[in-house]
């Protein structure tokens, strides 16, 4: 496989080599990847990239992983009570709406741009840089799973 074609205009080689890290196969193809999959887990991220790479243990994606994050790649995201979730969306201070019981999590963009959008009261002498909110509910597909099990049916004015 060729590296332009996992990456055709260089933009994730370019990004890579910025933060200092080595340009390979397989990390293209996770970013490829997660591009087009925001708020992924491993095993979903590990079974996208072995369906455009081919062969990768999880372990190599937990080090791609861990590697990307900490070079500010990537986010990763650990809603309470489901497993942790990465995107490529990083230093725009937003936040995340998170399903119940799916674990489906969507952005939510910050109120203030790139400035916390909550300040804490007594920060304790912390110069906070980040706020993070997590806004917790129920999707539309398990709440119409919910509602037709039960047997009534949803208004169609909300979920539409």
């Amino acid at each position: 496989m060729v590296l332009a074609a996992i990456d055709p205009d260089g933009e994730m080689s370019r990004a890579l080599r910025a933060a200092g890290l080595r340009v390979t196969m397989p990390r293209l193809a996770m970013l490829t990847w997660l591009a087009g999959h925001p708020h992924s887990t491993v095993d979903l991220i590990a079974a996208g990239v072995r369906e455009r790479f081919g062969a990768v243990s999880t372990q190599a994606v937990y080090d791609m992983l861990a590697a990307c994050a900490a070079a500010g790649l990537l986010r990763r995201i650990e809603p309470a009570g489901h497993p942790a979730r990465f995107e490529r969306r990083v230093g725009d201070n937003h936040h995340h709406l998170v399903c119940r019981r799916c674990g489906r999590t969507e952005d939510v963009d910050g109120v203030t741009g790139a400035q916390p959008c909550l300040t804490a009261a007594g920060d304790m002498g912390f110069v906070v840089d980040e706020a993070e909110v997590v806004f917790w509910g129920v999707c539309p597909d398990c709440k119409a799973a919910e509602s037709s099990a039960d047997g009534v049916q949803p208004d169609k004015e909300v979920w539409q």
